[in-house]
């Protein structure tokens, strides 16, 4: 795995991704036992966002340097990008600074072509067609909650996003049932949807919130207007308007299912603060497990077997 890009679930093999989740289970257990290593000592991992970022950011950052790393944070503006410099002279250069490096882009296509042109590994933070780095925390979250990643059912509640992409993807390499709730034209693409089926996927396209929380473990869901997204914000607002977890739609799941949402959260809109606030709530050990899963990803692509 040492070298590896991670820039979305299909570049990994399940049991790649399983040992991501193992690693940093095994780190979160002795960070807070109070013996945490410093694996990426002498190392430098570049942190280049072209969108704002809380969770991400602070996690990759704080991370880095838990594991006695230095984080090198740039902007879109802080770079030569910004002035037409190619990405690929951008990617020989950095990685001729740097151990590793984490982009949060607006294109997909631009992360890629980072990744070709790296010679240390690239990691994926979010871009406008996938986030894999907040499902892998995500899986670590409903693991600790006790269930067989086999062996449950998740409804992701919503837009079909670059999150819902993202859970598409891990459900062609493990065998939990996905069920995604969306308006019509809101679908998450179709061939991502028939690529995951075809490895063994059991993943559902349904308009029905009410029929993907039907026997649900998790109910999931994101925002209703992404970043880039702010023109469509009241259009977007009627649309998904039935389509909010709520006491109601909690109460359609599996007796003891539990919330996630990647956050941040507009409550009222795609979650209602009862059910973000409840006994049922996930959201905010989620949100701790992005730490401990960016310090896995990381060891892990830059250091190896730890």
């Amino acid at each position: 795995m040492k070298g590896k890009h991670l820039l979305g679930f299909d570049y990994f093999s399940r049991g790649e991704l399983e040992t991501i989740l193992d690693r940093s289970a095994v780190i979160k257990a002795e960070w807070q036992a109070g013996r945490g290593r410093h694996s990426l000592a002498g190392k430098s991992v570049a942190l280049i966002f072209e969108k704002s970022s809380t969770r991400t950011r602070v996690s990759f950052d704080v991370g880095i340097t838990q594991l006695g790393g230095h984080p090198v944070f740039l902007t879109g503006n802080e770079l030569q990008l910004k002035r037409g410099e190619p990405i690929k002279d951008t990617a020989r250069v950095l990685s001729r600074y740097v151990d590793a490096i984490v982009i949060r882009a607006n294109r997909h296509e631009d992360v890629i072509e980072f990744a070709r042109f790296s010679s240390v590994p690239v990691v994926n933070a979010l871009t406008d067609q996938l986030h894999p780095c907040q499902i892998l925390g995500d899986l670590l979250t409903i693991r600790e909650a006790g269930h067989d990643l086999d062996r449950f059912k998740v409804a992701f509640i919503g837009d079909g996003n670059n999150v819902a992409n993202s859970w598409i993807e891990a459900a062609g390499h493990f065998r939990f049932e996905l069920a995604v709730a969306c308006p019509e034209g809101y679908d998450p693409p179709a061939g991502l949807v028939e690529r995951a089926r075809a490895q063994g996927g059991r993943v559902a396209v349904v308009r029905s919130p009410e029929a993907a929380a039907a026997e649900a473990d998790v109910l999931y869901t994101d925002v209703w207007v992404s970043m880039g997204q702010e023109e469509e914000t009241a259009e977007r607002k009627r649309v998904f308007a039935p389509f909010q977890i709520n006491d109601l739609l909690l109460r359609a799941a599996r007796p003891g299912c539990k919330i996630l949402h990647c956050l941040p959260a507009h409550r009222g809109e795609e979650i209602t603060d009862e059910a973000i606030e409840g006994e049922a709530s996930l959201v905010f050990p989620q949100a701790e497990n992005r730490l401990h899963i960016q310090k896995g990803i990381l060891e892990l692509l830059i250091s190896g077997e730890g």
